[in-house]
């Protein structure tokens, strides 16, 4: 009996995780992408000393972000920087990230840049 209950709670547990929780795109984010780009999206993350390489993207900057599609940032996102001739310091979270994650990553900085970004 006392497997059936275990077996009964473990995928009621799975079923109720799995419906409702919507991506929180400021959460991955804070999680993914925060130590370079920094936690407001500037650019100025704790990964980004004086010998940093490279200038991380500054989100809020909306003339340059408003440069962008969805797509073109969702790309970045899932196959990294290389894919936009930007450098492969930024990785692929293509196979980290599904979907929804990724979607809602990008309406996370479209809030950053309080931009629509140009056409898809």
């Amino acid at each position: 009996m006392s497997r059936l209950l275990l077996m009964g709670v473990l995928i009621l547990g799975s079923v109720i995780t799995g419906i409702g929780i919507a991506a929180d795109g400021e959460k991955l984010f804070a999680f993914y992408c925060a130590q370079c780009h920094g936690s407001e999206g500037k650019g100025d993350g704790p990964n980004v000393t004086g010998d940093f390489p490279v200038d991380p993207r500054d989100f809020t900057e909306t003339a340059e972000m408003n440069k962008l599609s969805n797509a073109d940032i969702r790309n970045v996102i899932i196959d990294g920087g290389p894919i936009a001739d930007k450098s492969p310091m930024m990785p692929p979270w293509g196979k980290t990230l599904n979907d929804e994650e990724v979607d809602a990553l990008v309406q996370h900085l479209r809030k950053l840049c309080n931009c629509t970004g140009k056409a898809d």
